[in-house]
């Protein structure tokens, strides 16, 4: 068998380094190419010493030479490069036949992107590419006849309960036709699923970042917290299913068992089950149709927690409400909603403002931008830029 050249994109963060580890599992069919990071250094380097990739990439060219020096001192032979281009060249490169698409936040849409047009086998964890530039991105993966595969543990599990023959094209597919009625999105409604409102006020960041389930990074878990990052998946399913918003139902279920389903018009629904780890979906989609080994434990039925269900609360979430408005509204919406949560998340994060804040400033970007068009990559990123740049202006009104 031939092993397949994977580039991981943001291989430092908790979808990076699962990666790896199941790529570890399975050296025979798989090899390292080339992994790319921010500014952790360190790790990137023990990776690079483990993986043995051919190319390293880091954004500034400081850290570069680091640890360019680091690898040759341990007899490393990774060439280590530098800079937002590089990411794209290495995710385009002729040798690279799979992209995880792991970096998180806007900074992932070009390099993702590059690996479309190269028509590559892309892995998407990073959902900001659909929500910034979600018709865009979907048109340039039916010009290039790039292979798209949803690594979100909610869209995986769609994706896995779609018909075989939905699945290599569920972009592009007519749900009706197939006999489907609605997508169930599942989410674990946050640690503060239960927390009186009045105290939410005084959540703190640390709080924030304690999911109950499930092992993140702190900007995701901020926004699982508020459940943005649910709304974020609702927008993602939007295009990775070519379906509307009204064929979109989010249901809350806090053990985190149940990753997504799909409702059929015979009345069937069929679920997606498993522990909660995103090692299971990164399998599923780097050997995709098979199936491969993850080292995550088999659910045991007799251990499992009897299973709840609830529609959310939306005085509770209003970030998802704000994310579905956007949804309704367009591109240009969900482009400056996500980069106005970006920045209110940054900012909470570093004790600007307060949690609630996170929906307040969402909320005005959401009504300042609402009407925009972004149809072209010039106009996703200048509006990306315009709602960052108001987002930092309305910080102070906040605090």
């Amino acid at each position: 068998m031939m092993q397949r050249q994977v580039v991981i994109l943001g291989s430092t963060g908790s979808i990076g380094c699962s990666t790896l580890d199941v790529l570890a599992q399975h050296p025979q069919r798989f090899s390292v190419f080339a992994l790319t990071a921010g500014r952790q250094i360190d790790k990137l380097f023990a990776q690079c010493l483990q993986a043995k990739p051919l190319y390293a990439a880091v954004l500034e060219a400081n850290d570069a030479q680091l640890l360019q020096q680091k690898l040759r001192d341990a007899g490393s032979a990774t060439q280590v490069l530098y800079g937002a281009q590089a990411f794209a060249d290495l995710a385009a490169h002729p040798n690279t036949d799979i992209v995880m698409a792991a970096i998180v936040g806007a900074a992932g849409l070009l390099p993702t992107l590059a690996a479309v047009q190269q028509g590559k086998t892309v892995l998407l964890a990073n959902k900001e590419a659909l929500v910034m530039s979600g018709e865009l991105f979907i048109n340039a993966v039916k010009q290039h006849q790039a292979t798209l595969l949803p690594i979100d543990s909610e869209h995986n599990a769609i994706f896995q309960c779609l018909p075989a023959a939905l699945q290599g094209g569920c972009y592009q597919s007519d749900l009706q036709k197939a006999g489907i009625a609605k997508i169930l999105l599942t989410g674990s409604g946050g640690p503060f699923r239960q927390t009186p409102l009045a105290e939410f006020d005084a959540i703190t960041p640390a709080q924030a970042v304690a999911h109950p389930n499930w092992s993140m990074g702190r900007k995701i878990s901020v926004d699982s917290a508020t459940m943005m990052n649910k709304g974020l998946e609702f927008i993602e399913a939007r295009w990775l299913f070519n379906c509307t918003a009204d064929d979109i139902q989010v249901v809350i279920h806090p053990q985190s068992i149940i990753h997504s389903m799909v409702q059929y018009s015979d009345g069937s629904v069929l679920a997606q089950l498993g522990n909660p780890d995103m090692r299971t979906p990164i399998a599923h989609a780097l050997a995709f149709p098979d199936r491969i080994a993850s080292n995550v434990k088999a659910l045991n039925f007799f251990e499992v927690a009897d299973f709840t269900f609830s529609k959310p609360d939306a005085d509770r979430y209003p970030c998802l409400q704000l994310a579905i408005d956007a949804c309704r509204h367009g591109q240009g919406a969900t482009t400056a909603l996500n980069a106005a949560n970006e920045i209110a998340v940054e900012a909470f994060l570093n004790g600007q403002i307060r949690f609630t804040d996170i929906a307040r400033l969402n909320a005005r970007a959401l009504s300042r931008f609402a009407s925009h068009s972004a149809k072209t990559l010039d106009d996703i990123l200048a509006l990306d830029q315009e709602s960052r740049l108001y987002a930092e202006t309305e910080l102070g009104s906040l605090s």
